[in-house]
C-alpha cells in the first residue's frame, strides 16, 4: 500500500500542469514545489508544510469544525467569513445589542465575547499511516473481521502517534480507503468575539448574490484564539491570555494584478468526484429537485417573518442562513451539471474506462464490471436514497420541534445513568436550561407554518406504508394536535414535563402527538430505510475504492487527486476572471462603486445604514486604495468546496490577500465535475476589509496588532 501512496504523489506530479483542479495533501507538497513556482509561487515547500519549523501551516485554523480562519497577528487574532461566524454573532444579539444589524468592535481584550462550544484546531502534522492501518487486513476473509482488525489498527496508531504528548489524532481514509492519513492536532477551546461588520457589509446581498458573481460582500468576522498561562488550549477563564502563534500571516496591501499566483490553504469539506453516471443522474432529476423544493417551502415562512419585526429578524437570521446557503447553492449546480451536460460526461468517461480495462486480462477481471455494478445498485437503491434524503429535509431542517424531540431523548436515554452517578439534579437543570436557550430563538407560530408546508410535500414523495398510523389522520389534524397539545412546541409545558420526570412518565409521553409523529417516522425509517442505505454505501464504497485505484492505474496521465474530506489542503491559481457562458465575460475584481448600485435598486438584500452610505461616498480609500479603487472582492481558479468558507487566500510571498468565502454559481457543480474554464473561488479582498475595520468601525488596536505589507 505504501508502493500505492508513492505511485499516487507520482500521478500527481504528471497531471501537475492541471494545478487549478485538485486539493492535495500539505505533506506531500514539496512534488509540487517547482510547478507551483512555475505559476509564480516564491515560496519553498517548506515554507508552506514544515513539522519541524513554523510554516504557514501553522497559521491555518479549523474554525469551529466546519470553516477555515487564519491567524493574522502575534497575539492570536484570527480572521474567518461572517457566515462562519454567524451563529456566535446571532447568539450575542438582541434588539438592545443588535450586532446583526449594527456590527460590533470590542475596544479591549476583557469586551471581547466568550462562545461555550467553539473551537480553534490547529495541525500539528500530517502522516501517512496506509501500510499500519492496513496491516493484517489481506489476510481476512470476513468483512466483519477485517472491519474489526481496521478499527484496531486505528486505535494503536492513535495511541502511537499522540504517546507522551498532549495532541490528538484523527486517522482518515483517503480514496475510499486506499490510503489513510493520520492528522495531530491541537484545539483550543477558548475563542471569543473580537469584532463584526454589520450584516450591510458582511451578508450584502444577502440570498440575491450568494454564490453569484459579480460580488460585492464584505464576509469577514474577527475572533481571537486564547490560552493559559503556558501557552496551551484551555477551557474559557477569565484569566487565559491571547494565544501566541508560531506563525501568523503578514497581510499583503499592495497592488493586485489579474494573472498572479494565488493559493488557497484551508479546510475543504466533501467534494464527489468519482459518482457514477446514474447517481448524477438521481441527483440532477430527482433528489436535489425535492430537495429544493422543500427549503423553498421554509423560506417562504421564515424570510417574511423576518420581515415583519426585528424580533423575529434576530431569532432566525442563523436558521435562514444555514437553510439558504445550500438551497441556493443546489439551484446553481443544477444548472451547472445540465450545462456541462454531466450525466453523459460520465457515461462517456465509464465507456473510456471499460474499454480500456478490457485491453488487459488483469484489468479486466479487476476492473471491468465495476461501472456496471454500481450503476445497478444505484437503480436498486434509488427509492431508499430518495426517503433517507426526505427524512433528513424533514426531521432535521424542517419543524424544529424534532430537534427537541431528539434533545429529550438523550435526557431520557441517560436518566439512569445520572441517577446511578448522583448527577440527575444537575443534568437535569443543564438540560432545563438549554431549553430556555432554544426557546429563546423559537417561534411556534413560524415553525407551524413550515410544517403546514413541509409535510404534505413530504407524504406524497416518502414512501411510508400505508398502513402506518401517521396515514390514518390528516396533515392538518397533525399540526392542529401538534402545535396545539405537545410538550414540544411550548417552552412551559416541556420544562413542567422535564422538571418532573421520571420513566413512570414514559406512558403519558406515548400520547403526545409529536412523539407519536416522530416514532411513526423514525421507527419506519430505522427497519426500512436506514439498513438499505447501510446495504447501498457498504457496497457502493468497497467498489469506488476498486474504481479508483483503477483510475490511477490505467490511466497515470491524468489528473488525479483523493476527495475533499475536512481534512487540511492545498489548492492554487491564478487570480483570474472568467467566461462562463456565451457572451459573457466577467473581469476578476469589483469595487465599492458596484455596492452604491446595487443599493440604487432598491432590493432589501442590497440595504445600507445610512451612515454606511454616506462612508462609501466620501470615497477615503487612503492606502487601501489601488488606481484610485476600493477592490470589495475578487476571483481566483482555486478549486475550493463547503469548508474552505473563510480560509487564506495567499499570494507569491505568504502574505494574506482575502478570505475566500464563496464560489460563483456556475462553480458549484464542482463537487462532482470541475471546469477549469469556468470554476471560479470568490474572495473579499483583505484590504476591503481592513478599511472597514479601521476607517468605519475604528478597530485601530486590530490593525496595530498585524504586519501590513504594502
Amino acid at each position: 500500500m505504501k508502493r500505492f501512496t508513492l505511485f499516487v504523489v507520482q500521478l500527481f506530479l504528471a497531471a501537475a500542469v492541471f494545478a487549478e483542479e485538485g486539493m492535495l495533501i500539505p505533506s506531500v507538497i514539496d512534488a509540487f514545489e517547482n510547478d507551483m513556482k512555475a505559476f509564480g509561487m516564491k515560496l519553498s515547500a517548506k515554507d508552506i508544510y514544515d513539522i519541524n519549523n513554523a510554516s504557514l501551516k501553522d497559521a491555518i485554523i479549523h474554525f469551529g469544525g466546519g470553516c477555515t480562519a487564519e491567524i493574522v497577528s502575534p497575539q492570536g487574532l484570527i480572521l474567518t467569513n461572517h457566515h462562519c461566524g454567524y451563529g456566535q454573532i446571532q447568539q450575542h444579539s438582541s434588539l438592545e445589542k443588535d450586532y446583526l444589524k449594527n456590527g460590533f468592535w470590542a475596544k479591549t481584550l476583557s469586551e471581547e465575547l466568550p462562545n461555550p462550544g467553539l473551537t480553534a484546531t490547529r495541525i500539528v502534522r500530517i502522516e501517512d499511516v496506509t501500510a499500519d492501518v492496513l496491516k493484517g487486513i489481506d489476510q481476512l476473509k470476513d468483512p466483519s473481521e477485517k472491519n474489526a482488525k481496521l478499527l484496531e489498527n486505528i486505535k494503536s496508531v492513535k495511541q502511537r502517534m499522540t504517546a507522551g504528548t498532549k495532541f490528538e489524532a484523527d486517522i482518515k481514509a483517503f480514496d475510499y480507503g486506499n490510503s489513510y492519513y493520520c492528522l495531530i492536532k491541537e484545539t483550543f477551546k477558548d475563542v471569543r468575539l473580537v469584532g463584526t461588520p454589520p450584516n450591510a457589509v458582511g451578508k450584502f446581498g444577502g440570498d440575491t448574490d450568494n454564490w453569484v458573481w459579480p460580488r460585492h460582500t464584505g464576509d469577514f468576522s474577527v475572533f481571537r484564539i486564547y490560552a493559559d498561562k503556558d501557552n496551551q488550549p484551555a477551557e474559557y477563564n477569565e484569566s487565559n491570555k491571547p494565544y501566541v502563534p508560531l506563525h501568523y500571516l503578514p497581510i499583503a496591501a499592495g497592488k493586485r494584478t489579474a494573472g498572479e499566483f494565488t493559493m488557497v490553504y484551508g479546510f475543504p469539506g466533501i467534494t464527489e468526484q468519482h459518482l457514477i453516471s446514474n447517481e448524477i443522474q438521481f441527483y440532477m432529476e430527482t433528489e436535489r429537485p425535492l430537495r429544493i423544493k422543500m427549503r423553498d417551502l421554509s423560506l417562504e415562512v421564515i424570510d417574511a417573518a423576518m420581515r415583519s419585526s426585528d424580533e423575529l429578524r434576530i431569532k432566525y437570521a442563523a436558521k435562514q442562513a444555514r437553510i439558504a446557503n445550500a438551497w441556493k447553492k443546489w439551484i446553481g449546480q443544477l444548472d451547472g451539471l445540465k450545462r456541462l451536460d454531466a450525466v453523459n460526461v460520465k457515461k462517456a468517461y465509464e465507456k473510456t474506462y471499460n474499454e480500456t480495462a478490457a485491453g488487459n486480462n488483469e484489468w479486466n477481471s479487476k476492473y471491468g464490471k465495476i461501472t456496471a455494478r454500481l450503476n445497478q445498485i444505484e437503480t436498486e437503491y434509488k427509492a431508499y436514497n430518495l426517503d433517507y434524503a426526505l427524512f433528513e429535509e424533514f426531521l432535521y431542517v424542517g419543524p424544529e420541534f424534532f430537534k427537541l424531540i431528539r434533545g429529550f431523548e438523550s435526557f431520557k436515554d441517560k436518566y439512569a445513568s445520572y441517577e446511578k452517578e448522583g448527577t440527575l439534579t444537575e443534568k437535569r437543570d443543564a438540560y432545563l436550561k438549554s431549553i430556555d436557550n432554544f426557546f429563546k430563538d423559537y417561534d411556534a407560530k413560524i415553525d407551524q407554518a413550515i410544517f403546514d408546508r413541509q409535510f404534505p410535500l413530504f407524504l406524497v414523495n416518502y414512501a411510508l406504508p400505508s398502513e402506518n398510523a401517521i396515514r390514518k389522520k390528516a396533515a392538518a389534524e397533525w399540526s392542529k394536535q401538534i402545535y396545539g397539545k405537545s410538550i414540544f412546541t411550548e417552552k412551559e409545558r416541556l420544562k413542567n414535563f422535564v422538571k418532573n420526570y421520571s420513566p413512570k412518565s414514559d406512558k403519558t409521553l406515548l400520547k403526545d402527538p409529536a412523539i407519536q409523529l416522530y416514532n411513526g417516522i423514525t421507527d419506519d425509517f430505522s427497519v426500512r430505510v436506514r439498513p438499505s442505505v447501510i446495504n447501498y454505501n457498504t457496497e457502493k464504497n468497497a467498489l469506488l475504492k476498486l474504481y479508483v485505484e483503477g483510475k490511477y492505474i490505467m490511466f497515470p496521465n491524468e489528473k488525479h487527486w483523493p476527495d475533499a474530506n475536512s481534512t487540511l489542503r492545498i489548492t492554487y491559481g491564478k487570480l483570474e476572471g472568467s467566461q462562463p457562458k456565451d457572451g459573457i465575460s466577467y473581469v476578476e475584481h469589483t469595487t465599492v462603486d458596484g455596492i452604491l448600485e446595487k443599493y440604487q435598486t432598491g432590493n432589501p438584500d442590497f440595504e445600507l445604514l445610512p451612515e454606511l452610505v454616506d462612508f462609501y461616498n466620501k470615497k477615503e480609500y487612503g492606502d487601501y486604495a489601488q488606481d484610485g479603487e476600493m477592490w470589495v472582492c475578487f476571483t481566483g481558479s482555486n478549486h475550493t468546496t463547503g469548508g474552505n468558507s473563510g480560509s487564506p487566500v495567499i499570494n507569491a510571498e505568504g502574505f494574506l490577500m482575502g478570505l475566500n468565502f464563496d464560489r460563483s454559481w456556475e462553480s458549484t457543480m464542482s463537487d462532482f465535475i470541475f471546469d477549469p474554464t469556468r470554476c471560479r473561488n470568490i474572495v473579499v479582498d483583505i484590504r476591503y476589509v481592513l478599511w472597514i475595520m479601521e476607517k468605519y468601525a475604528g478597530a485601530t488596536r486590530l490593525i496595530n496588532e498585524m504586519d501590513i505589507r504594502r
